[in-house]
């Protein structure tokens, strides 16, 4: 090949390599801008839905714990609060304990506690919650308006009592408890 030849596919090559690339957008490529595409420019935004809650329990627990065994399920919330005095109920299924924040002085704007019953071989039979909300008049009465009577979730916490919500499907012989909801101020 002569060297004019070579000269020409050279520069060929840069030509199309500069194209490649982008840099033949005139003066919007210098201005940092690509000139947008029709169907770029109709798209649609892509749009997740939002969260519908906590994951739903176990169908069957791998360990199965002791009869009367409530155990605290670790998440996003539990290294800030301290849950004590748990408690399973079989005659009237229910999971009872105290609540209490241990992370701050804020007040607690909405918690909510589910409790998953499990039967003795660790089979799920039911689920229930319990929920706490600071709002409307209990609210005001808990920022210093009189008249607020209810235990409040912050400082010396608050005793709580997660019921299933419907009929469970066995006796339960233990719980798993989860804090899936924690609204602080």
């Amino acid at each position: 090949m002569n060297r004019s030849t070579r000269l020409a596919a050279l520069a060929l090559t840069v030509l199309a390599l500069t194209t490649a690339c982008g840099g033949s957008g005139g003066d919007q490529a210098d201005a940092g801008q690509r000139p947008a595409r029709a169907e770029q420019a109709a798209a649609p935004a892509v749009t997740f839905p939002a969260p519908s809650g906590a994951p739903a329990p176990a169908a069957t627990l791998a360990k199965v714990p002791t009869k009367g065994e409530v155990r605290v399920e670790q998440g996003p919330f539990t290294d800030r609060v301290r849950i004590t005095k748990l408690a399973l109920a079989t005659r009237k299924p229910s999971v009872t304990g105290h609540f209490a924040i241990t992370s701050d002085v804020s007040d607690v704007l909405a918690l909510e506690l589910r409790a998953a019953f499990y039967d003795e071989r660790g089979r799920l039979v039911g689920t229930g919650s319990f929920q706490y909300a600071e709002e409307g008049e209990a609210g005001e009465a808990a920022h210093g308006t009189a008249g607020h009577a209810k235990p409040r979730a912050e400082g010396a916490g608050v005793d709580f009592t997660a019921v299933p919500k419907g009929a469970l499907t066995g006796t339960p012989a233990s719980a798993v408890l989860s804090v899936p909801v924690l609204v602080n101020e």
